[in-house]
């Protein structure tokens, strides 16, 4: 029976001919695959269909802070639910001074 160091070293030789081998029929496949591309007149959308932009790529602009906890220094703009810190208080207190110059 073979041992486990033995069937690992066969599993990596097994990996490196077969990577060897794809790298050997690549060029060939894509001369093939450009070849049925240019006799059909064939385009990108063709072949891969119209592609859509992702959904959550774009830059979304994160709102600035408005108001900061004193003690802690969290900040929260005052989107989305309440932080413990601030609920149930007046918000007037937490409020960050813009400097206006």
């Amino acid at each position: 029976m073979a041992t486990y160091a033995k069937l690992k070293a066969q599993l990596e030789a097994l990996q490196q001919q077969a990577e060897a081998a794809r790298l050997a029929e690549l060029q060939t496949v894509v001369e093939q695959v450009r070849a049925t591309v240019r006799e059909y007149g064939l385009t990108v959308e063709d072949i891969f269909g119209r592609q859509r932009a992702q959904r959550g790529t774009t830059s979304k602009s994160v709102p600035a802070a408005k108001y900061r906890d004193p003690k802690t220094g969290a900040t929260w703009s005052g989107r989305g639910r309440e932080p413990v810190w601030i609920k149930g208080k007046k918000r007037e207190r937490f409020l960050i001074q813009l400097d206006e110059s």
